[in-house]
């Protein structure tokens, strides 16, 4: 048996066993490096310079300003002003989830993040409105996930890092296809709405109740203009606008809104550093990256490609397929950075750009998340609506053909993707 096989088979055996995701790669990384004659203490040196990257801050910052958000009231008056966008018609609640958690995306970057916010104040609402419970959780679920396609996005930032592309770059690009995907959701939750009879009881939309809305929610409104802004215009780097978010967060929770507490703030640090622990993936995943150039799997994946690494549309199609049956069992973070070192190089002989794949890549995850049994959005909806994760599950099904949808529009319309990216810094990567 040759090295490489020997290696899949230790990773194939230690996934099946059910060990945890950390420590099937870190013992599949030292099994490599045993078998290749090379000191052990290269796992712990990349381990060490893996979490020197100075972005890597950006994720709990960006997870503390949303939680924060999310208990200074912020996230309430988003959902205000969504709810007198939208007004009272079929579904109306669905969509007001929907463009709420759009709205909530451009200021925290996660995905489970977003569910919670949003839907422990809307999947309620919904219910009480005589909306099943698996459309409430469904929804929510569905549209949480715009949290990490929507900038900012913590998944963004790990693939940029793993990629070697540029984050605000990377930013700009989830911006149209973040949009089109909002829009296939809001169109997902009409429908299926009108055809179960759901809303339609309330006021109609009207400018009087939108204006105010939005005067009393100016400064959640304000929140996106501050971050995405200063990232845009040059102003401070993403890992600074996550700081500044965080200061954002707090000044507008504790003067303005007054809803934060010591306790609250107590409770946002302690989900800061549950979701922050995750970043113990990149440590053995790091090292993995660098076993898989020695052993030339990004080489022999692209001559093992074939006929298909030659056409990008064939290529993405089965990649696509691919990190979708992945992610049904396997956490983003470690998704991106496994397979992003063997998979782009082949993207990229495919005539792929770095930063649509990134695209493509993320939108894989979103489905990952409302796919069981690991989809953390799904158990987020399924707590929040009081519905069981089968019942969840079944429900996003139409949802999830929404985010495909969105993927057939990056492989279709590249140029897109890219579009805003070039206009602003130009060519590159």
């Amino acid at each position: 048996m040759s090295d490489v096989a020997i290696i899949v088979f230790v990773f194939v055996v230690l996934m099946v066993m059910g060990v945890p995701i950390y420590a099937v790669v870190g013992f599949t990384v030292a099994a490599a490096l045993y078998l290749a004659d090379i000191p052990q203490t290269m796992l712990a040196q990349t381990a060490f310079t893996a979490l020197q990257p100075f972005p890597l801050l950006s994720i709990p910052l960006f997870v503390l300003a949303g939680r924060l958000m999310e208990k200074g009231g912020m996230a309430n008056h988003l959902i205000r002003i969504a709810t007198s966008l939208v007004g009272a018609y079929k579904g109306s609640l669905g969509l007001v989830t929907v463009i709420a958690c759009a709205f909530f995306a451009a200021l925290n970057g996660s995905g489970p993040a977003t569910t919670a916010a949003v839907g422990s104040v809307t999947i309620p609402t919904m219910v009480k409105e005589g909306y099943s419970r698996r459309y409430a959780g469904a929804v929510a679920a569905s549209a949480g996930a715009l949290g990490s396609l929507i900038p900012p996005s913590n998944l963004m930032i790990i693939y940029a890092l793993v990629a070697e592309v540029s984050i605000p770059r990377m930013f700009f690009a989830g911006i149209i296809p973040g949009i089109v995907v909002t829009a296939l959701l809001l169109a997902t939750a009409w429908l299926i709405a009108v055809h179960e009879g759901y809303g339609g009881r309330g006021e109609r939309f009207a400018f009087g109740p939108l204006l105010r809305a939005m005067w009393e929610g100016k400064w959640a409104l304000g929140a996106p203009i501050v971050i995405l802004g200063g990232i845009y215009a040059g102003v401070f780097t993403p890992t600074e606008a996550a700081g500044v978010a965080v200061a954002y967060a707090l000044f507008v929770g504790l003067f303005v809104y007054k809803e934060l507490s010591a306790a609250s703030i107590m409770e946002a640090l302690r989900f800061t550093a549950l979701i922050a622990g995750l970043l113990v993936l990149i440590t053995p995943t790091t090292a993995f990256g660098q076993v898989l150039a020695l052993y030339d799997l990004p080489e022999r994946t692209i001559e093992l490609m074939g006929p298909i690494g030659q056409n990008k549309w064939l290529f993405l199609f089965v990649v696509g397929i691919f990190l979708i049956l992945i992610g049904t069992f396997m956490e983003s973070l470690a998704q991106i950075i496994l397979f992003t070192p063997v998979l782009l190089p082949a993207a990229v002989a495919a005539g792929i750009d770095p930063i649509t794949f990134g695209i493509f890549t993320v939108l894989t995850c979103e489905i990952g998340f409302l796919t069981p049994p690991v989809g953390g959005n799904l158990f987020i909806g399924a707590r929040l609506a009081k519905a069981t994760v089968e019942q969840i599950s079944v429900a996003v099904i139409p949802y999830c053909i929404a985010y495909t949808l969105g993927m057939i529009f990056v492989v279709a319309a590249p140029q897109a993707v890219v579009w805003l990216p070039n206009l602003i810094f130009g060519p590159g990567k």
